[in-house]
């Protein structure tokens, strides 16, 4: 449990500390929100199969991706871009 703990704080504090400037957009933000889900859910479901942090990086990943892909899509409704 230590270790879902450490590499998802580590994930967090990482994903805070590299969007620092300027005004975001949706996909940035959406990005950012997925990846952090997806690495506390990777990190969780890793760590049942005895992979925690590669289970933590590849759901921070595929979060990142999608929460993107959700995010510009809603710049492009709303005509952010």
């Amino acid at each position: 449990m230590k270790t879902i703990l450490k590499t998802t704080l580590l994930a967090a504090a990482a994903l805070g500390l590299s969007n620092c400037a300027g005004p975001t957009t949706n996909a940035q933000q959406k990005a950012g929100a997925g990846a952090l889900i997806g690495a506390g859910a990777g990190a969780i479901i890793g760590h049942q199969s005895g992979h925690t942090a590669e289970g933590a990086l590849i759901g921070g990943a595929l979060g990142a991706g999608t929460g993107y892909a959700v995010g510009n899509e809603q710049d492009k409704r709303y005509g952010y871009r």
